[in-house]
């Protein structure tokens, strides 16, 4: 599922709730974080961004607490999201922030105090969107709108959309 919305409207705190009360309930999370800046995940002193810019095309940090994967695209075109899901760890979920343009089901988030337009009008693969706003009156009916302040009831929405039901962890 996508989580999409205006930077500031609260998608990466929304995110945090769900994915914590999701993985608390038993059920394993993956999330993929687009981003439209360079992503700088180590000083570039340090052993594995040498490697990088000596030109290595991947390097794995790995160790008893976590592992990571960075690859230089050196101009490739950036992978589709396909290919980011075929890397991912099987799990129950993946949530996907950003990826706007990709055709999967979609939850808005949608502050009109941001200044942005919604998203959801123009966008059929928008199933929910979660509003500090009340519901307009034309809302298409396959459109579900969630209170942004009770993440609890955006859970709860999540859960029976996806047919999500909690796991022993």
């Amino acid at each position: 599922m996508g989580v999409i919305g205006w930077s500031g409207s609260g998608k990466t705190t929304l995110l945090e709730f769900l994915v914590g009360r999701l993985a608390g309930e038993g059920v394993r999370v993956n999330v993929i974080k687009h981003s439209h800046h360079d992503i700088v995940l180590e000083p570039p002193h340090k052993d594995s961004a040498r490697m990088r810019t000596a030109g290595a095309a991947e390097v794995m940090i790995a160790s008893p607490y976590r592992t990571a994967i960075m690859r230089e695209l050196r101009g490739s075109e950036e992978p589709p999201l396909a290919e980011h899901l075929r890397r991912l760890s099987p799990a129950d979920l993946t949530l996907v922030e950003g990826y706007k343009w990709e055709p999967l089901p979609k939850l808005e988030v949608y502050r009109p105090e941001v200044g942005k337009p919604p998203v959801y009008p123009d966008d059929p693969h928008i199933v929910a969107v979660a509003s500090s706003a009340p519901a307009p009156n034309a809302l298409a009916p396959h459109v579900a709108w969630l209170d942004l302040d009770d993440p609890e009831g955006v859970l709860d929405w999540m859960k029976a959309y996806l047919g999500l039901a909690a796991r022993s962890a």
